[in-house]
């Protein structure tokens, strides 16, 4: 029987690409834009709606120049709408533009914009940082775990961090039963596409073929 480690470096194989990659984010700089760009995808990864379509609306508002809180403030609501509604979020497209502008609005007010200062007010606790995030409008628990699963990597203090939805996935394969024991299979580095290859291959309904 193939090992933890052979069977993680297998999801990672097929299905270790970040989220934040396939939105075409780079995750990668600890800067502004793409911290924004990334909270906006949790708040859409938040609502009860498909990862594929949460994935296409984060794609659709940043080909439509909304990549920064500035662009995205600026923005009238029927234009998020309409961006929303012809990208899957027919459902959600209204609410979720009120909820777009109110999370600008917070950070703006409270960040100046800017998520590195969210961090600074943290100081250093990863549980802070969860629960500053929780405060914006329409994100909660679940988008908070889902944005720290990812910015873990340019955020040191969160790692190693592993959410509910993958950890109980890793669970059921015996991979694991905390971040830690996963950031040991691949490393810290390689821990939010381990992440992301988990909760991909639950979706796919593919998951316990790596068991």
């Amino acid at each position: 029987m193939p090992s933890r480690k052979d069977r993680a470096q297998r999801l990672l194989a097929d299905h270790g690409q970040t989220y934040a990659e396939e939105i075409g984010i780079a995750l990668d700089r600890d800067e502004p834009m793409p911290l924004f760009q990334w909270l906006v995808a949790a708040l859409l990864f938040s609502a009860r709606i498909g990862a594929a379509q949460a994935v296409r609306a984060a794609r659709a508002l940043n080909e439509a120049g909304l990549t920064t809180v500035d662009h995205m403030a600026d923005a009238t609501w029927e234009q998020r709408v309409r961006v929303l509604n012809e990208n899957g979020y027919a459902r959600y497209d209204e609410s979720t533009s009120t909820k777009l502008a109110k999370t600008c609005e917070l950070l703006r007010e409270r960040y100046r914009g800017d998520l590195r200062n969210l961090r600074a007010a943290a100081d250093g606790d990863a549980a802070r940082i969860l629960e500053l995030i929780e405060e914006f409008n329409g994100i909660g628990p679940l988008g908070a775990q889902i944005f720290a699963r990812e910015v873990q990597g340019i955020w040191p203090e969160l790692q190693p961090f592993a959410d509910d939805k993958a950890l109980k996935v890793a669970r059921r394969l015996k991979l694991g039963d905390s971040a830690d024991d996963l950031a040991k299979l691949v490393g810290e580095e390689r821990l939010p596409a381990l992440l992301a290859a988990l909760v991909r291959a639950d979706l796919a309904g593919c998951a316990d073929d790596y068991g």
